[in-house]
């Protein structure tokens, strides 16, 4: 189950973009945490009306969700992989996102009309 959701100040780009980009990062996680692509999501949120550091200019955040534990030296790598493909896919700096890293227990996700715990 795991979850990135990706939501920018910038305008969404062209769709075939944004289908690269979350195939991207959906092939990324999955080797990240160690889990079957199958089963991880991924959501991209352009356009949002959002500051950072008191200016509007292009800006990200993103949440990072998955049932188990994440390392202090996976989510360092993580967000260092992560902040470099937004970069590169969306031109938002790195020093204007942020990533929230979430550990979630099984019994807290539901799917297919039960939960993972």
């Amino acid at each position: 189950m795991p979850l990135i959701k990706v939501q920018t100040s910038i305008a969404a780009p062209e769709p075939a973009q944004v289908t690269t980009l979350l195939k991207q990062l959906s092939a990324s996680l999955a080797k990240h945490v160690g889990k079957p692509e199958a089963y991880v999501m991924t959501a991209l949120e352009p356009g949002m009306a959002m500051t950072f550091g008191g200016t509007t200019e292009p800006v990200c955040y993103i949440e990072i969700k998955n049932i188990g534990t994440f390392s202090p030296s996976l989510t360092k790598a993580m967000s260092q992989d992560f902040c470099q493909q937004i970069e590169a896919a969306l031109g938002v700096p790195q020093n204007r996102i942020y990533i929230e890293f979430t550990n979630a227990t099984g019994a807290m996700w539901g799917w297919n009309g039960s939960t993972f715990g």
